[in-house]
C-alpha cells in the first residue's frame, strides 16, 4: 500500500544502521527505476526497515511511498526484521559483477554481427 512519506515515524536513536552510504546514488536509481522494494513499517507507520530508501524518496521529493505494514509485536521482532533485511541477502561476488558488466556492455555496445543480425531480422519481420 502507499502512504504519505510525512506519515512515517522514524526514531533515529533506535536505528541500527549508522552509515547511510551514498543516498544520492540510491536516489538516482529510484528516480530511474522506481522503488524496487517497499519499505517496512509497523501498524502506526513507524519505520522498521528501509531507512535508506526512505531518505532517498524524501530527497527526490516524493509525497507517497510504497510500504509493507506488519504487526511487529515486540522490540526484538522489529530488530530482527531490520537485521534480516540488511544481513540475510547476498551481494554479487567478483565474478558475478564482471559477468554483469560484460552482459551490460553487449547491450550498450553491440558487436557488428549483432547489428547486422538485428538489421536483417527487422527487414524480414512484417509489421
Amino acid at each position: 500500500m502507499k502512504i504519505k512519506i510525512e506519515e512515517i515515524k522514524v526514531n533515529k536513536k533506535k536505528r541500527i544502521r549508522q552509515d547511510n552510504g551514498n543516498i544520492d546514488e540510491l536516489a538516482r536509481s529510484m528516480s530511474k527505476y522506481g522503488l524496487l522494494q517497499p519499505i517496512v513499517v509497523g501498524r502506526k507507520f513507524d519505520l522498521i526497515a528501509g531507512y535508506r530508501r526512505y531518505l532517498a524518496a524524501k530527497k527526490l521529493g516524493w509525497k507517497y511511498i510504497e510500504v509493507v505494514a506488519i504487526d511487529a509485536k515486540s522490540r526484538l521482532s522489529r530488530l530482527e526484521i531490520e537485521m534480516d533485511e540488511n544481513i540475510i541477502r547476498k551481494d554479487f561476488n567478483y565474478d558475478e559483477i564482471e559477468k554483469a558488466i560484460d552482459v551490460r556492455d553487449k547491450y550498450v555496445r553491440p558487436s557488428l554481427f549483432m547489428i547486422i543480425k538485428k538489421f536483417f531480422k527487422n527487414l524480414f519481420i512484417r509489421r
